[in-house]
């Protein structure tokens, strides 16, 4: 009996012993290598919207724009009639729409002088003597045509550069020796002839000019380029 109590004793002390090397920590191995990418994980849900932003500052005006073509003419009135049956404002309501359209149409325009009730207008454009007349005629303006030494003067003063020549609504036709009327063959009010013009030597159609000093020439050269400035 006393033999197998020794026997369990040192069979006791034998495991308690293997158990407690068991539990000593074994060293750290080798990382494995990576492994494989795991699969996309479930779409988050919306957000809220954010708070609107503030108002930016005003960018800087852009440059002026050129200037549209004329619109087509607008529908005919209705005109009032007097106590008596006859119409009272058609005359004048005709003649303020005319009015009405040549200011628009002059301020379509870079250059505008108005002196009394006429205005002259300009794009600083320089060009032949019949290409001035067209110029002005296709816009229904006349080529300029001073009628008083203030608007002589102001033609004068239209522009800084130089030489200052301007054409003027002059006929200049010697076979008829029309000196003394405008394009639309209209006696001259006022005239301010340069000394020796007009110029008799020209025996054909000339075109006269306004010069920077203010005086009045014909040219039998009607191709220069002079300033182009019409009247209204």
């Amino acid at each position: 009996m006393r033999l197998y109590l020794v026997f369990c004793a040192l069979c006791l002390m034998a495991l308690v012993g293997l158990s407690q090397l068991q539990c000593v920590p074994c060293p750290k191995g080798e990382m494995g290598p990576p492994g494989l990418p795991g699969r996309d994980g479930m779409k988050g849900s919306r957000g809220p919207p954010g708070l609107p932003g503030f108002i930016g500052i005003p960018g800087d005006r852009g440059d002026q724009g050129w200037p549209g073509e004329r619109g087509s003419p607008g529908p005919v009135g209705v005109c009032q009639q007097a106590p008596d049956g006859t119409d009272a404002s058609c005359a004048d309501h005709g003649a303020l729409q005319t009015r009405v359209a040549k200011i628009e149409l002059a301020i379509n325009y870079n250059f505008l002088k108005r002196v009394g009730q006429k205005y002259f207008v300009s794009s600083k454009k320089r060009d032949s003597f019949s290409k001035a007349v067209e110029f002005c005629s296709q816009r229904g303006l006349e080529l300029a045509l001073p009628q008083s030494e203030e608007e002589n003067d102001v033609l004068t003063q239209f522009f800084e550069d130089v030489p200052k020549l301007v054409w003027i609504s002059v006929n200049n036709k010697k076979a008829e020796g029309n000196f003394g009327v405008d394009l639309k063959n209209r006696p001259l009010t006022f005239t301010k002839w340069k000394e020796g013009q007009p110029d008799e030597t020209i025996q054909d159609t000339g075109c006269t000019m306004l010069s920077g000093t203010g005086g009045w020439r014909v040219t039998q050269d009607c191709s220069l380029n002079a300033f182009i400035i019409c009247q209204m």
